[in-house]
C-alpha cells in the first residue's frame, strides 16, 4: 500500500506499536494486518466453521486500499492487550454526591482507555438549592463540570489520545444562562465541549417572541420562566464570542430514538454527531468516498455497484467490531450489546466533488450528497438485514420503533463522524466538510520553502499549464483562489474552500446528509472573522427550520482576541489626562508571521511561538508537549510578555528581566541549554529579535546591538538544538497546534491538524 508522507508521520506517531522507547515495532503494513486478523476473529461466534481468512483479506484489503477506515481506536488498539475500539461513551449524571463521583471514576476510566465522554448535566439540581440530606445549599451543574474537567486534565491516556467530553444542559434548567457563559474564558472547562439542549417549545417560544418556563429537575415544576429571544441571543452572543456552546435539538433525536423504552437521549459523543442513551458507545467507520468514483468518458462518476459492496463489508467490519471490543465497564459491554449501534459515515466527499467538477455550494452539489448517503443508508440496513438471519436480530429489537417485518443486526447504521485524522491517513478531505485551504507553505529548519498543494487542484492546474510556485505562495497568502484573476472563472467557481462558502450553504448540505442519516452529521460552520451575531442566528434558525440535530460554528479568528481592560478603568480622583497618559497595548494584528520552537526543559519539551508583523514582535505563546510542566506559568510569562511587547516595552528590558530565572527541574538535570521555561522564552525572543534586524526588517536596538550573541565554547554555553516551524498566518489568529505548531482547522465540530494528527476531540 501506498500512503503519503504526512499519513506515515501520523501512522508513525500515533498508530504504530512501539517499544518501552517510543520506536515503533510494526510497519503500516502490519497495523492493517493486525487489525483485520483482530477483527475477522468474531465471525467465529455466529459460524465456527467460516473462512476467517477470507474474512481477513476483505477486511485488510479494504483498509489498505483506503476505502473505509474504522475509528482511531480501532486502528489503535485491535489485537493489542488494551482492545478499547470505541472512540466515545455517554455516561449519566445523577444528583447525588455518590452519583457524580461514580461517573467521574467511570469517565477516568474511559479516559484512560483512550475514549472520550459525553454527560448531560440536566439531572442535577441547580445552584442554591436546599440539599435535604444536609441541609446545605447545592453548588449547581457548572461547578460539578469543573470538577469533571480537573479529573479528565490528570489523565494521561498513556499518550496516545487526550481526553475529549461533551457537557449538555437543557435550555429549561434554571442555570442555563450560567451554563451559557462558563466557557466565555478560553481557559475555563477547557477538556469540555459544550451544548446547549435546546427544545421545540423553546425554539417557537423564540419565534413568538414569548417566554418560556424553567423547570425544576427533581420536582418537575415550573421554577420560573425567561424571555426566549432573549436567551437564544444569548446563545448566539457567546458562540459568536468564541464557538461555543453549539447546540442541539433534544425532541428531535428523541424522536429518532430507536429504543425509547430504555429512555430518552440526553447527550451525543464529544464532537455532537452520535447520540446516545446512557452507557452506550460510539462504533464507527468511514468509506473514502474518493475511491468510490470510477472515469466514463474521462469524467468522474459514482461506481454504485463499488460503493455497494464496501457498505456491505464495512457494517460486517463494524458489527464484529461490537464483539471484538474490549470495553472499559461492564455495564457499557452490557447496554452496548443491547442495541448494537454502529455508525457508518464517509469522508473525501468535497475532493469528489472537485474531481466531478462540481462546485460544494450549488444545488447539484445538496442533491448528490443526500442521494449519495440515503444509498449508504439503504445498503446499510440491507446488509444489517442479512446479519440478522444468522446473528439474530439486536436484543431490543422488538421494542424498537424500527418495522418488525424485517430484523434488524444495529439499532442505527449511520452517523457522520469528524475524519481528521482519519482522511490524513485515507488522503483525502475531512467528512463533509468543504476544503478548508488549498496551498500551505512550510518552512523548516533552516528556513528552506516546503509548499504542500491539494492534489486534485495541483493536477488540474499543471493539466492547463497554470502551475507555478509562485502562483501557490500567492494562494497560500490569500487563503483562497477565489479572488486570483489571472484564474479561469470555471476553476474559481469548483475549487471553493470554506470561507467562500456562505454560512447558509454550510447548513443545506448539513440537511442534505442529516435527512439520510440515522444519527446525527458532525459538522462545522466556518464564518468569516466579519460575521454579525444576526449571520450566527439566521444559521440556527435555519438549521431548526430544515432538520438539523445540532450545531457547531466558528467565527474565525475569535478564540484569539483577548480583551484588555488596561488603561481603561478609572480610579477614584483620577483626572482624564492622567488615565490618557497610561500605555495601551496595540491590538493584535490580523495577518502575522511566526516561528515555533521547542525546547527541552526539566519536564519535558515546551514549545515556544513567537509572532511578529512589520512594527515587530506582537505575540507569544507556549504549550507544554504530554510530559507536563507548569503550562499555567508559562502562559503568564508569555501573555505578560505579549502584552509587554505590544505596548512598545523594549525588547531588551522583557529578555533581562526573564533571562537567567533558574527552576530547578531545570537546573539538575544535566546537558539542557535553558535554566527554566522564563529563560527558554526570553532566549527564543531574543533570538527572532536578532534574527529579523539582521535581515533589515526592523531597526536595531542599541541596547540589544551592544549584546552579543553567544558563541559556542566562549561565555555562554551554545544554544539547544530547537525544532523549528515558520508559519505565515493570514487566517486572522487561528489557532495553532500545541504540538507541532501548524495552523489548526476548525471541521466536523472539533478542532484538529492536518500536519500532525493532533485532535481536541482525541
Amino acid at each position: 500500500m501506498v500512503v503519503s508522507e504526512n499519513a506515515q508521520r501520523v501512522l508513525e506517531k500515533r498508530y504504530l506499536v512501539k517499544d518501552e522507547n517510543g520506536n515503533p515495532v510494526e510497519t503500516v503494513d502490519e497495523l492493517f494486518h493486525r487489525v483485520a486478523h483482530a477483527i475477522a476473529q468474531s465471525d467465529k461466534r455466529y459460524a465456527p466453521d467460516a473462512d476467517l481468512g477470507e474474512t481477513e483479506e476483505i477486511f485488510y484489503r479494504m483498509m489498505t486500499e483506503l476505502e473505509f477506515l474504522p475509528n482511531s481506536p480501532t486502528l489503535m488498539n485491535a489485537g493489542r492487550p488494551l482492545g478499547q475500539l470505541s472512540a466515545c461513551f455517554v455516561l449519566p449524571v445523577e444528583d447525588s454526591m455518590e452519583d457524580i463521583f461514580e461517573a467521574i471514576k467511570q469517565a477516568a476510566l474511559i479516559h484512560k482507555s483512550g475514549g472520550g465522554t459525553g454527560f448531560s448535566f440536566s439531572r442535577l439540581r441547580p445552584k442554591g438549592s436546599t440539599v435535604n440530606s444536609t441541609g446545605g445549599v447545592a453548588s449547581g451543574p457548572i461547578s460539578f463540570m469543573k470538577v469533571f474537567n480537573m479529573a479528565t486534565e490528570a489523565v494521561k491516556q498513556g499518550g496516545t489520545r487526550r481526553g475529549a467530553n461533551m457537557g449538555i444542559l437543557r435550555v429549561d434548567h434554571p442555570d442555563i444562562l450560567e451554563f451559557i457563559d462558563c466557557k466565555a474564558n478560553n481557559n475555563e472547562i477547557n477538556n469540555f465541549n459544550i451544548s446547549v439542549g435546546l427544545t421545540e417549545a423553546f425554539m417557537n417560544a423564540v419565534e413568538q417572541n414569548a417566554d418560556y418556563d424553567l423547570i425544576e429537575p427533581h420536582t418537575k415544576q415550573k421554577v420560573g420562566s425567561l424571555h426566549a429571544r432573549t436567551v437564544f441571543e444569548r446563545i448566539v452572543d457567546a458562540a459568536w464570542r468564541n464557538g461555543e456552546p453549539g447546540i442541539i435539538f433534544l425532541d428531535r433525536l428523541n424522536r429518532d430514538n430507536i429504543v425509547p423504552s430504555q429512555g430518552e437521549i440526553e447527550s451525543t459523543n464529544p464532537c455532537g454527531e452520535q447520540p446516545l442513551l446512557p452507557y452506550e458507545s460510539c462504533n464507527l467507520g468511514s468509506i473514502n468516498l474518493t475511491k468510490m468514483l470510477k472515469q466514463t468518458d474521462g469524467r468522474y462518476e459514482f461506481d454504485w455497484d463499488k460503493l455497494k459492496q464496501t457498505v456491505k463489508n464495512a457494517v460486517h467490519f463494524l458489527d464484529n467490531v461490537i464483539d471484538a471490543n474490549r470495553y472499559p465497564l461492564e455495564k457499557i459491554d452490557e447496554v452496548t450489546k443491547q442495541t448494537r449501534k454502529i455508525g457508518l459515515g464517509i469522508m473525501g466527499w468535497a475532493d469528489s466533488l472537485l474531481l466531478m467538477g462540481i462546485p460544494y455550494n450549488t444545488e447539484e452539489a445538496i442533491a448528490l450528497g443526500e442521494k449519495v448517503m440515503r444509498f449508504i443508508s439503504e445498503q446499510g440496513r440491507q446488509e444489517s438485514a442479512e446479519l440478522a438471519k444468522t446473528r439474530g436480530a439486536f436484543p431490543l429489537f422488538e421494542q424498537s420503533i424500527l418495522p418488525k417485518e424485517v430484523p434488524q443486526r444495529n439499532a442505527t447504521i449511520t452517523t457522520i463522524a469528524p475524519t481528521g485524522t482519519l482522511s490524513i491517513i485515507a488522503g483525502c478531505s475531512s467528512g463533509v466538510e468543504p476544503i478548508f485551504g488549498y496551498v500551505f507553505i512550510r518552512n523548516i529548519m533552516d528556513g528552506t520553502e516546503m509548499i504542500e498543494v491539494n492534489p486534485i487542484l495541483k493536477a488540474e492546474l499543471e493539466k492547463r499549464g497554470l502551475y507555478s510556485e509562485a502562483l501557490m505562495k500567492c494562494i497560500a497568502k490569500e487563503g483562497t483562489i477565489a479572488h486570483i484573476e489571472e484564474l479561469p472563472e470555471d476553476l474559481r467557481r469548483v475549487f471553493v474552500s470554506a470561507h467562500d462558502i456562505h454560512p447558509e450553504d454550510h447548513i443545506r448540505m448539513q440537511a442534505a446528509f442529516q435527512r439520510a442519516t440515522d444519527n446525527a452529521v458532525s459538522k462545522t460552520v466556518n464564518f468569516p472573522n466579519s460575521a454579525t451575531r444576526e449571520d450566527v442566528a439566521q444559521v440556527y434558525r435555519l438549521a431548526f427550520q430544515l432538520g438539523c440535530k445540532g450545531v457547531t460554528i466558528y467565527r474565525d479568528g475569535s478564540r484569539s482576541e483577548q480583551v484588555l481592560n488596561i488603561g481603561k478603568v478609572k480610579k477614584d480622583g483620577e483626572t482624564a489626562a492622567q488615565e490618557t497618559a497610561r500605555i495601551t497595548p496595540r491590538p493584535r494584528p490580523d495577518t502575522v508571521i511566526g516561528v515555533t520552537e521547542r525546547v527541552k526543559i526539566g519536564c519535558g519539551n515546551l514549545y515556544i511561538t513567537v509572532n511578529y508583523d512589520d512594527q515587530g514582535i506582537c505575540e507569544v505563546f507556549t504549550n507544554t508537549g504530554k510530559a507536563g510542566g507548569c503550562p499555567s506559568q508559562s502562559e503568564a510569562t508569555a501573555r505578560l510578555a505579549s502584552v509587554a511587547l505590544r505596548s512598545g516595552i523594549d525588547v531588551k528590558s522583557i529578555v533581562d528581566q526573564l533571562k537567567g530565572i533558574r527552576c530547578p527541574s531545570t537546573i539538575r538535570q544535566p546537558g539542557l541549554k535553558c535554566t527554566s521555561c522564563p529563560d527558554a522564552i526570553a532566549k527564543t525572543i531574543e533570538r527572532v529579535y536578532r534574527e529579523q534586524v539582521e535581515l533589515g526588517r526592523w531597526p536595531s536596538s542599541p541596547e540589544m546591538q551592544s549584546r552579543p550573541m553567544p558563541v559556542p565554547g566562549k561565555t555562554e554555553q551554545p544554544e539547544p538544538p530547537v525544532q523549528r516551524r515558520w508559519h505565515g498566518d493570514g487566517s486572522e489568529g487561528l489557532h495553532f497546534c500545541p504540538e507541532c505548531g501548524a495552523k489548526l482547522e476548525h471541521e466536523g465540530g472539533c478542532v484538529m491538524c492536518r500536519q500532525c494528527g493532533f485532535s481536541k476531540c482525541g
